[in-house]
């Protein structure tokens, strides 16, 4: 609490000043690199593609980083304030950072929801997650082309004389997502129906397999903020051993004793499981690899769920 109010008087001080500092603030925006703040990494890789040359993109929150439990700190303040826009998931995902961002939009800075295109119906509500939708719309890649549309938008709103270099970027980058959407969909078709059982340490996965035909299981709730108990890792385990599931999986933004425990609780039934693979869930991976862009990241997953559950 003590961490949040400074940070919240912090910002308020910055933004109430004026920018008095001569530099790149004082340029129009059509003649300068737009300058971009975002959460996560998969919003700054979106930014990249369609932003092109023509933007410059911070992402907070580098790999292994949980954005459910991410606390901004007072460097923060300063990325932010200097930002022209401040692109962030929304759906309670940067649930730490919310009144941040409110504070922001109070007093005038653009910061934009990349999830505002998606359409409501189509989003999922468990009654464990306090009435919030379930953020985790990037692993339905056809949902996130939707949020490639909003950043899309909202920099040819900011810098209209760009319009058709965004357009173009936009177009580019989406038919990769169509093929990549196209790729998933063939990866899992591999798979026997009764072998697509994923299950990780939490919740991240459901739109995933909706969009692609799995049974997702997770040890947490959508938020990593919620805690598994003794009580869920036995059931969880009872589930797997009566299924025979051959692999349950670890993510990069999640501690893996949580996994390592429902697998201890598995072989106490009689039945081993074996650990598959780490799964990219909230953060992608280091940057400059293949895993630290979003294509990246979703091709390395699926990837790793298919070679496990098919017993390679």
């Amino acid at each position: 609490m003590k961490h949040g109010l400074i940070f919240i008087v912090l910002l308020t001080l910055l933004l109430s000043a004026c920018r008095t500092s001569p530099g790149e603030s004082t340029v129009p925006i059509g003649d300068r690199k737009i300058q971009v703040v975002t959460t996560t990494g998969m919003i700054a890789d979106i930014v990249k593609n369609v932003g092109g040359d023509r933007v410059s993109v911070e992402a907070l929150m580098g790999p292994g980083v949980d954005p459910h439990l991410y606390k901004a700190s007072e460097g923060d303040v300063i990325r932010l304030q200097e930002a022209d826009i401040v692109f962030y998931n929304g759906l309670h995902l940067e649930a730490q950072m919310g009144k941040v961002l409110e504070r922001l939009d109070e007093f005038g800075k653009e910061t934009v929801a990349v999830t505002d295109k998606i359409d409501r119906s189509l989003l999922e509500s468990p009654p464990a997650f306090a009435g919030n939708y379930d953020p985790h719309v990037w692993f339905d890649v056809t949902m996130w082309m939707k949020a490639a549309e909003q950043v899309k938008e909202s920099l040819i709103a900011m810098d209209p004389a760009h319009t058709s270099e965004y357009e173009a970027n936009a177009d580019a980058y989406l038919k990769e997502l169509e093929e990549l959407n196209q790729y998933i969909l063939d990866q899992a078709s591999t798979i026997p129906d009764e072998q697509r059982v994923l299950i990780t340490a939490h919740d991240a996965f459901n739109y995933f397999g909706r969009a692609y035909g799995f049974d997702v299981r997770g040890l947490q709730g959508i938020s990593t903020e919620s805690q598994a108990g003794t009580a869920d890792v036995q059931q969880l385990a009872a589930f797997i051993a009566e299924k025979k599931i051959p692999a349950i999986f670890v993510e990069s933004s999640v501690p893996r004793r949580n996994v390592e425990a429902v697998q201890a609780a598995v072989r106490a039934k009689g039945y081993e499981v074996e650990i598959g693979g780490s799964l990219y869930s909230d953060a992608m991976g280091t940057a400059g690899t293949p895993d630290g862009t979003y294509i990246g990241m979703v091709r390395h997953n699926i990837d790793t769920i298919v070679k496990a559950l098919s017993g390679d």
